[in-house]
């Protein structure tokens, strides 16, 4: 297949790079250098290597520049953090792309430890800096790459739970897997936990520390493992490179339980991810619940050819960020909106109505609503309603609702 399929696992401290069926991978550290004395750049150990001998001035943690729109000022000219990431991921990008003799890239999947709409719509503005087009480029969370990742491996791995430890140097993070069956639809259920008790990774330089590492990783373990039946578990993270620090941790990991040191996982998932893109038939039928999916489905009661039925608009497991819609309906003998918001437990199912205030009083089925749909994040439904009138006798009107829908 011509073109790379790419996972990126794009973090503060670091960025993972992988393409789908390619052993060679890469992990850079997510800095960037100019020269002082020209307009040169540098990314990752060349740009630390550069600014230790004085000839560049250095840009880290672009990712929290990015959503606090923050600037740097570079070689006496102020860069804003869109363009300073812009050009760190053009620079990156050439890494597989001259190790494969490939400039194309099919689909590139992006990875983020947490996935809001700022950093988001920034990325893909990088995207068009780049030239990659937008129906190629994606954007997961950390969660949704580890249950492609799993899933992508023999079954016996994920027939029961996986959870994942990722010990980077700026966070402690536990991930959780079950798969559901018995329903119409397998369904994966996968959540993430930001752990109190993260540390600097430093400490594992002196024994001691090492020693202090150990007794919080085993008591981790030890709450978030027990009584429950798991298949595997996963490390990942700067924090397991090596492992001689946790002597204890790993009899408690290692009991009754296979586990794993994968430092590629959600780069390597979010490559299985974009695999799965260009896939006719979806190599993964299930319905996948995670941070960056929709957790409810939403829906309308109308009436077509005479038959009433549920118009989906937003089905549980989509991708919020990606689920955009847009309908034309005609109102009959009321004046609101009526929406079903269903989660998970569809007993907790509720209606939403929005009152059309503003809109011109006309007889039964003589407006024509145009709806739009779109998400802020994975609990947030943005609703834009506008009269479209009813051709020539009911002409359409500036009339427009924006209202967001709490699921």
């Amino acid at each position: 297949m011509d073109g790379l399929i790419i996972g990126l696992d794009l973090c503060d401290a670091y960025t993972r790079i992988c393409c789908h069926d390619r052993e060679k991978s890469w992990c850079i550290p997510t800095v960037i250098c100019r020269k002082k004395d020209e307009d040169a750049w540098y990314v990752g150990e060349e740009a630390y290597a550069y600014t230790l001998v004085g000839e560049g001035i250095i840009v880290d943690k672009l990712i929290k520049m990015v959503r606090k729109e923050g600037t740097a000022t570079l070689g006496g000219t102020k860069y804003e953090g869109l363009e300073l990431l812009t050009i760190y991921l053009k620079k990156i990008l050439k890494l597989p792309m001259e190790e494969f003799f490939c400039e194309e890239v099919k689909q590139l999947v992006i990875t983020l430890q947490k996935v809001d709409i700022k950093l988001m719509d920034s990325l893909m503005h990088c995207a068009d800096s780049l030239g990659i087009p937008r129906d190629r480029v994606h954007i997961i969370s950390h969660t949704e790459g580890f249950v492609y990742y799993v899933l992508s491996q023999k079954k016996e791995v994920w027939s029961n739970q996986v959870g994942v430890f990722d010990l980077s140097e700026d966070s402690f993070h536990y991930y959780e897997l079950k798969v559901q069956r018995g329903l119409r639809k397998m369904m994966v259920i996968a959540e993430d936990e930001a752990l109190e008790e993260s540390f600097n990774l430093d400490i594992l330089d002196t024994p001691s520390g090492g020693k202090l590492a150990d007794k919080i990783l085993s008591s981790c373990a030890e709450r978030l493992l027990q009584k429950k039946l798991f298949s595997s578990v996963f490390l990942t993270g700067k924090g397991f490179e090596r492992h001689d620090w946790a002597v204890d941790s790993m009899k408690v990991l290692c009991s009754r339980r296979k586990v794993y040191i994968e430092q590629e996982l959600f780069a390597r998932g979010a490559a299985f991810k974009g695999m799965d893109y260009l896939q006719e038939n979806n190599a993964y039928p299930f319905t996948c619940i995670c941070d960056g999916r929709l957790h409810s489905t939403v829906s309308m009661r109308v009436l077509h050819k005479e038959r009433e039925s549920q118009l989906v608009v937003a089905a549980a497991g989509d991708n919020w960020y990606e689920t955009k819609s847009s309908v034309d309906l005609i109102v009959d003998n009321q004046d609101y909106v009526e929406f079903m918001v269903t989660p998970m437990d569809p007993k907790q199912r509720r209606l939403v109505k929005i009152p059309l205030e503003g809109f011109p009083n006309r007889p039964s089925r003589t407006t024509r609503l145009g709806l739009s749909f779109g998400f802020l994040d994975e609990k947030t439904m943005a609703v834009v309603l506008k009269d479209k009138g009813f051709g020539e006798l009911f002409p359409a009107t500036d009339a427009v609702i924006r209202q967001e829908v709490m699921l």
